[in-house]
């Protein structure tokens, strides 16, 4: 038997996915969070004691709780993953192949039109101050149009961008760098944001209020211009960055866009992440399909 108990591993196993794996710091503090809340449930047991009714236990601790089956799913692969690590060290656990995981609901995207898309930078474009105006234009154009995490987009450096190839190096999962390409018109409105910044610093987008001038653009500061836009538009959907970022990938399989490509373009490392788009595609080629057979129905009569 182990002579440690869970909470001593799994602060081995979080150092081990930052240091071995060189794992993200969301992706660790996710685990973490995971992890913890299995000790919490299980009291510090040993790991030769977890069995998989305890794992079935938890799952019904969780789903009273109110987590969805996909949250739920994500704490069961955090425990096999962690399992997987005790095994390799040569520590006394249950198969990581015993935890099962449930059955999630259909994923169900929410994507905006072409449309809309140019109602939100009509909104941006209708900004007073001119520096706003060129900076939030470019967010959306580069959100839709390069397909952009908001994670990358604020973390972006002006030393990252190749005006020339039209493309910049975005820093990925584990810090590793990718080679992302812009569209012309982002190219335009950064040129002209560019301008007007009287900053020094390095990041591409940064804020311009009083109080924090200069200072690179957070997460929520990108979310609440994207949501804001959306309002101020009369899109009546939940429109966040990563709405946008559904509704590049979208957009190009509903130009005929080769699932692989779209695939490199969002640097899904597993095919089966992308397909999760091929059900809102399915539905805009029944409609052609309809279209097509209704303007038949309608020369024959």
């Amino acid at each position: 038997m182990a002579t440690n108990k869970l909470s001593d591993y799994i602060d081995l196993f979080l150092k081990y996915l930052e240091v071995t794996k060189n794992s993200s710091p969301k992706t660790i503090e996710n685990y973490q969070l995971w992890l913890n809340r299995f000790l919490q449930f299980s009291w510090d047991i040993y790991p030769s004691e977890i069995n998989p009714l305890n794992i079935i236990s938890f799952r019904q601790k969780l789903k009273q709780q109110g987590l969805s089956e996909t949250t739920i799913n994500y704490h069961i692969v955090a425990i096999r993953s962690f399992l997987k690590f005790l095994l390799k060290n040569d520590v006394e656990t249950i198969s990581p192949e015993k935890l099962e995981l449930g059955k999630n609901p259909p994923r169900t995207i929410n994507f905006l039109t072409l449309e809309e898309i140019q109602k939100l930078k009509k909104q941006a474009l209708s900004e007073k101050k001119e520096i706003l105006k060129y900076r939030n234009v470019s967010i959306l154009e580069v959100l839709f149009g390069s397909g952009l995490r908001v994670s990358e987009l604020i973390n972006l450096k002006k030393e990252n961008i190749d005006l020339e190839k039209k493309q910049f190096r975005v820093i990925w999962k584990g810090n590793k760098l990718r080679a992302t390409f812009f569209t012309d018109e982002w190219l335009k409105f950064i040129k002209e944001y560019f301008k007007l910044r009287q900053d020094s610093s390095p990041f591409v987008f940064v804020s311009h209020s009083n109080n924090s001038s200069g200072k690179p653009l957070t997460r929520v500061m990108v979310e609440n211009i994207v949501r804001n836009y959306a309002k101020a538009a009369g899109i009546n959907k939940k429109v966040t960055p990563h709405t946008l970022r559904h509704s590049f990938a979208t957009a190009l399989l509903q130009k005929w866009a080769d699932i692989r490509a779209v695939q490199t373009l969002l640097w899904h490392a597993s095919i089966n992440t992308t397909q999760i788009y091929t059900h809102v595609t399915d539905k805009h080629l029944e409609k052609i399909h309809n279209l097509i057979q209704n303007t038949k129905n309608t020369h024959l009569e």
